[in-house]
């Protein structure tokens, strides 16, 4: 992207940020149909066990499934944000829970394997297509708190994540036909989704680029109050940093949400429900740091919070595996609450590095998350394999040293409007 056409989207994104009021009611909307659409994602891994048993797979064929599934929501989604970059398509937030619909209707009705296949992948294309236009829609809803509007977007996913493997158990009782059931999840999503993509239709950054005598008058006035532009290698060398980070935090997250109640049955010799509830205090851990990260660096600014939340854990990672079950479970908290925050001040740091280019930055950072979380999981589960499962905490507790790459990205102070400034001084 040229300087000019920087200025431009800086330009544009100042004006609605000075003109926009937060609308919770969209926020909530768009976290709740993100909880909805994860937990229809969820349920996946959760009926492996039931697709095993009725098609007689082996473990590779299990593989091949979750590696379809991730595959297509990974590589897809920045292809989708750059597309919606150039031609907004708000309903496409609707098309995208149908194609899921279809997916888990082609789950519970699949005679072969290879129709488990396009199942899983249509399950993929349609988080592909919801993500980065849902994520587009939560900054337009933000009214210039874009970390709070990501972290109230990002909780929907999380709490989508925790609940579908446990209305699995509860529901999954009568076979693969059982799956069906919860197409009413899909369809919920479907209505809500054509509501919001009406709202954000009469959005104006749907509408035509008129400027008005008024608005060009106040835009440079507006821009000032972000932050220069940056040259495109200056750019190019953040977002290569963030991807580094992502991979971070990823990749510890995978050994936890994957292996964490193996480690505590192989180190502690707890029973599978105890570390059960383990993982679940560490999820809701998880949810609580997600939602802190968000309108924390709003106010201090996201470096600061990335910069906290990846090196900062570090401490508390290289503690874990040479502490007993108490300490632990405390630290698992406490990491949890602090890795948690980076993701939103990530995320809308990458959108703030390449302004008007939200959909691409949310597609390709969204796609960054499903893909390293299931390189990771793959790769330590064969790490333990080959070693021990104690081993793969000792070596994941160093990756929070990447953090220390955050000292190479530039200060993005907090955004603040006009008013704000004139107020503050």
């Amino acid at each position: 992207m040229s300087t000019d056409a920087n200025l431009t989207a800086l330009q544009a994104d100042a004006r609605t940020d000075t003109t926009d009021k937060t609308v919770f009611k969209i926020l909530l909307a768009i976290s709740f149909c993100h909880l909805l659409n994860d937990t229809v994602q969820s349920l996946i891994p959760a009926i492996y066990p039931l697709l095993k048993n009725t098609f007689h797979l082996d473990l590779g064929q299990v593989g091949l499934i979750a590696l379809t599934s991730q595959v297509t929501a990974s590589l897809l989604q920045p292809l989708v944000g750059l597309y919606t970059d150039r031609r907004p398509q708000p309903y496409s937030l609707a098309v995208g829970m149908g194609i899921t619909l279809i997916g888990l209707l082609a789950f519970a009705m699949a005679p072969t394997f290879g129709t488990i296949l396009a199942a899983a992948a249509l399950v993929g294309i349609g988080s592909a297509v919801f993500h980065p236009e849902s994520s587009r829609v939560a900054r337009m809803a933000s009214g210039g708190q874009h970390g709070l509007a990501q972290s109230l977007f990002q909780v929907g996913g999380n709490a989508g994540s925790a609940l579908g493997p446990l209305l699995a158990a509860f529901f999954l009782t009568k076979g693969q036909s059982s799956i069906a059931r919860f197409s009413f999840l899909a369809l919920l999503g479907i209505v809500m989704l054509v509501n919001i993509g009406s709202w954000a239709r009469q959005h104006k950054s749907y509408q035509p680029k008129s400027i008005s005598i008024d608005e060009a008058r106040l835009a440079p006035v507006a821009a000032s109050t972000r932050r220069p532009v940056l040259p495109a290698k200056k750019i190019a060398l953040c977002l290569a940093i963030l991807v580094a980070l992502m991979f971070s935090k990823f990749f510890y997250m995978a050994s936890m949400m994957s292996y964490y109640t193996f480690y505590l049955m192989n180190k502690f010799h707890v029973s599978v429900q105890s570390a059960q509830l383990h993982l679940f205090v560490f999820l809701g851990a998880v949810a609580a740091g997600t939602i802190i990260g968000g309108p924390v660096g709003d106010k201090i600014g996201r470096k600061y919070v990335i910069w906290c939340s990846i090196l900062g854990v570090l401490p508390f990672t290289l503690l874990l595996p040479y502490s007993n079950l108490f300490w632990t479970s405390i630290l698992s908290v406490v990491i949890g609450l602090i890795l948690a925050s980076a993701f939103s001040a990530i995320v809308v740091y990458a959108q703030e590095l390449v302004p008007g280019r939200v959909g691409a930055v949310s597609g390709l950072y969204f796609g960054l998350a499903f893909g390293l979380g299931g390189v990771g999981a793959a790769l330590l589960g064969k790490l333990a394999d080959l070693m021990d499962i104690n081993f793969v905490y000792h070596v994941c507790s160093f990756l929070p040293a990447i953090g220390i790459l955050t000292a190479l990205l530039p200060d993005l102070a907090p955004f603040k409007t006009p008013g704000q400034q004139n107020h503050a001084g």
